[in-house]
C-alpha cells in the first residue's frame, strides 16, 4: 500500500499555499460595503451658478476627515472650504469658495464605511459649460498595491491563526485530553497564537496607510496609529490583543498544570477551561462580527451573534481537523490518537457542519437579498465557490466518518498484536541482560543505559510501523489531510469574502448610481430617478422609478412606476410623493398620483415654483402595517 510520506505532505502544502497567494493576490483592492448613491450637483451635470458646497449620499454612515472630501478646479486646484460636515444619516457636504469661473470641477472622495473597508472614487461636473481638466478620475481605488496586498495577507493569517487558537484547544479539551502532553500538539496551537498576534499587530500598523495613502511609509506614522486606534476597526483589534493575553493564560493553564494532573483531577479543571476558553474564543470572534460586514446593514444586532457562531464553528471543525491531522501524523508511538477521541470530534466536526449550514443560510440571506446576486455580484459569485469547497469539505469528512467507524474494529487487535510483541522484546532484553552481565562499574552501567536507550528506540519505530501499517488508520490519514487541503483554499476564499462589497449592497447601488439619475435630462427633457425600496413584508422589496417631465420650473407631468427586483410589474396598495426644496425653505409638496394600470401611477400638472435641488420623496405602502419611505435629490428647473 502506497505510503504519504514527509516529503508528499509538504509537497501537498506548498501546492495549497500556492493556491491561497493566488487567491489573495487576486483578490485586488478592497470592495467596500458602502457605495455613493446619489450626489449634488450630479455627475455630469453641467449648472448655470456654482453651487455654494457639494453634497454626496451614500448608503450607509462612512468616517470622514479633513482630506476626505476634496473639490478641484481645472487646473487642480483645492476649491472646498472647511471640513466635511454631515447634514443628516448619510449624506456628507463640503463648502466652495464663492465666485468659482466657469469649467468642470472634480469630485474626490476617499472615506471609511462602517464595516472598515475604505471607499474611493471621483466624478466630475461643470459650471456653465464643460472644459478640459488636467485632473484625472481614474485610479482612485484604495485598498491596493503592496498595502493592500499586505492587509489581505493579514487577515488571512489572522483567520487561520484563530482557527487553529482555538479548534486546537478544544480538540484536547472535548476529544483527546492526553494530547495536552504531546509536544507536537501544544506547537500547533502556540503557532496560532503567535500568528493570530502577529497578524493583529500588522493590521493594526497597516490599517492607516490602507484607509488613507497607502504608502508603505506610512504604516510607521504614530500620528495615524493614533488616529486608528480612535475608530471601531483600531479598537477591534486593540481588544483582539487584550483578549490574547488572557488566550495566552489559558494556554500556559492548559499544558502545565492541566497535564500533569490525575485523571479525576483533570475531570474537575476541564469544566473550567471550557467555559474560560469559550469566553475568551467568543470574545475573539466578536473582535471580527463588531467591526465588519455583520455590524452594519439588515439586522446588525442579530447578525453579530449569529457571526460569532459562525465563526466558532469554523474554528471547531477546521481547527480540530488540523489537530487530528497533526497528531495523526506526527504524535509519538507511545501516545497515538486513541479511537473514541476521533469519534468524539467526529461527533463535533458533525455538530459544527449543522450549525455552519444554519448560520451560513442566514448571512447569506442577509447579504444577497436575492436570488439574481448569486451570479449577478462577485460576492454571490464567490459565494457560490465556498458553498462548493464545503460541499467537497463535507463529501471528504462523510468518507473519514467510514474510516474512523473501522477503525475502532481494528484497532484492538492491532493493540493486542503491539503487546505481544513488546512483552516478547522485553522477555528477550532480559536474558540477555542475565546471561551477559559480567562487567561492573561505570562502563558497565553507561553500556546499560545506551542499550536500553537504543531498545526503546527500537520499540518506538517498531510501534510507528505497526501504527501506520493499519489500513484503516492510513484511509483516515489521507482523508483527514485531503480535508485540511480543502480548508486551506475554504479559508482563502471567506478571506476574499469578507473584503467584498456584499450582493445586496452592490445592487441596491447600481440601481441608486447618481449615473442613472437623469444624466440625459438636459438632453430629453425628463428626468428619471430610481430608487430601491424594502418594507420588510410579503412583496416588499422592488425598485420605484420616478419620470419628471420637462423637469422645469413650472406644470410637470409626473410619473411612477413601481417594479419587482426581477423588472416585473409590481401593484401596491398606495403610493405617495412628496417634493421638497430644503434651501429655499419650501415643501413638503404633496402628490398623489392616480392608478392607471399594473404599476403605474401618474398626475398632470405638478407644480415646480422655482429651481434648485429638490428632494423627491417616495412613500411606499405594500400592505396595511408595511411601509417605507425613500428619497434621492435631484436638480430641477
Amino acid at each position: 500500500m502506497t505510503q504519504i510520506t514527509a516529503p508528499r505532505v509538504r509537497t501537498v502544502v506548498l501546492l495549497l499555499l500556492a493556491a491561497v497567494c493566488a487567491l489573495l493576490a487576486g483578490a485586488g483592492p478592497a470592495s467596500a460595503h458602502a457605495a455613493l448613491t446619489g450626489s449634488d450637483p450630479r455627475q455630469g451635470a453641467v449648472v448655470d451658478k456654482a453651487p455654494a458646497q457639494v453634497t454626496l449620499t451614500f448608503s450607509e454612515p462612512v468616517s470622514m476627515d479633513d482630506d476626505s472630501l476634496r473639490v478641484l478646479d481645472p487646473k487642480g486646484k483645492r476649491v472646498d472650504s472647511g471640513e466635511p460636515q454631515g447634514t443628516g444619516g448619510t449624506r456628507y457636504a463640503v463648502k466652495l469658495h464663492a465666485g468659482l469661473p466657469d469649467g468642470t470641477y472634480t469630485v474626490s472622495y476617499q472615506v471609511v464605511s462602517a464595516d472598515s473597508h475604505p471607499v474611493s472614487g471621483a466624478y466630475t461636473f461643470s459650471i456653465g459649460a464643460p472644459s478640459e481638466t488636467s485632473v484625472s478620475v481614474s485610479g482612485q481605488e484604495t485598498g491596493g498595491g503592496i498595502v493592500g496586498w499586505l492587509y489581505g495577507l493579514g487577515r488571512y493569517v489572522s483567520y487561520a491563526g484563530f482557527v487553529v487558537l482555538t479548534g486546537g484547544a478544544a480538540f484536547v479539551l472535548a476529544c483527546w485530553p492526553r494530547g495536552s502532553g504531546v509536544r507536537v500538539v501544544q506547537r500547533l496551537v502556540v503557532t496560532g497564537w503567535l500568528a493570530l498576534t502577529a497578524a493583529t499587530l500588522l493590521l493594526l500598523l497597516l490599517r492607516g496607510s490602507y484607509t488613507g495613502s497607502g504608502k508603505l511609509g506610512d504604516v510607521f506614522d504614530l500620528s495615524l496609529l493614533g488616529q486608528v486606534l480612535q475608530t471601531k476597526s483600531g479598537a477591534a483589534l486593540v481588544s483582539r490583543l487584550l483578549l490574547l493575553a488572557a488566550a495566552a493564560l489559558f494556554i500556559a493553564v492548559l499544558f502545565g498544570a492541566y497535564d500533569k494532573r490525575e485523571k479525576e483531577e483533570k475531570r474537575d479543571l476541564t469544566f473550567g477551561l471550557a467555559v474560560g476558553g469559550t469566553v475568551v474564543a467568543a470574545g475573539l470572534a466578536a473582535t471580527w462580527a463588531m467591526s465588519e460586514h455583520a455590524s452594519v446593514g439588515l439586522q446588525a444586532g442579530l447578525a453579530m451573534p449569529v457571526d460569532v457562531l459562525h465563526l466558532l464553528a469554523v474554528a471547531a471543525w477546521l481547527g480540530g481537523l488540523t489537530a487530528l491531522l497533526v497528531s495523526l501524523y506526527r504524535a509519538p508511538a507511545d501516545t497515538p490518537v486513541e479511537t473514541s477521541a476521533v469519534r468524539r470530534f467526529s461527533r463535533v466536526a458533525f455538530g459544527s457542519v449543522v450549525a455552519l449550514v444554519a448560520t451560513g443560510t442566514y448571512q447569506s440571506w442577509r447579504q444577497l437579498g436575492s436570488w439574481t446576486a448569486f451570479t449577478d455580484t462577485r460576492y454571490g459569485q464567490l459565494l457560490l465557490a465556498k458553498i462548493g469547497l464545503m460541499a467537497v469539505l463535507v463529501g471528504i469528512a462523510y468518507v473519514s466518518r467510514r474510516w474512523t467507524a473501522q477503525l475502532a474494529d481494528a484497532v484492538p487487535a492491532a493493540a493486542a498484536r503491539r503487546e505481544k510483541q513488546q512483552v516478547a522484546a522485553s522477555a528477550g532484553s532480559t536474558s540477555k541482560t542475565a546471561g551477559g552481565g559480567k562487567g561492573t562499574g561505570t562502563g558497565s552501567s553507561q553500556r546499560a543505559a545506551q542499550l536500553a536507550r537504543q531498545r526503546a528506540a527500537m520499540d518506538a519505530a517498531r510501534q510507528k510501523r505497526l501504527r501506520d501499517a493499519d489500513p484503516q488508520r492510513f484511509g483516515l490519514r489521507r482523508s483527514v489531510l485531503a480535508e485540511a487541503g480543502v480548508a486551506v483554499v475554504l479559508l482563502a476564499v471567506t478571506t476574499v469574502l469578507t473584503q467584498t462589497e456584499p450582493g445586496r449592497t452592490e445592487q441596491e447601488a447600481k440601481a441608486a448610481s447618481p449615473s442613472s439619475a437623469s444624466s440625459s435630462a438636459a438632453q430629453s427633457g425628463v428626468l428619471t430617478l430610481d430608487m430601491p425600496f424594502d418594507t420588510g413584508g410579503k412583496d416588499g422589496k422592488g425598485v420605484v422609478r420616478i419620470d419628471l417631465d420637462p423637469a422645469r420650473v413650472g406644470a410637470n407631468d409626473l410619473h411612477v412606476y413601481v417594479e419587482k427586483p426581477d423588472g416585473r410589474a409590481l401593484d401596491i396598495p398606495e403610493v405617495k410623493v412628496a417634493l421638497t426644496l430644503e434651501a429655499q425653505d419650501i415643501g413638503p409638496l404633496p402628490v398623489v398620483p392616480d392608478h392607471i394600470t399594473t404599476g403605474h401611477w401618474s398626475a398632470s400638472g405638478v407644480q415646480i415654483p422655482m429651481a434648485g435641488d429638490w428632494e423627491v420623496a417616495v412613500t411606499v405602502r405594500t400592505s396595511d402595517i408595511d411601509q417605507v419611505t425613500v428619497s434621492k435629490n435631484a436638480q430641477i428647473g
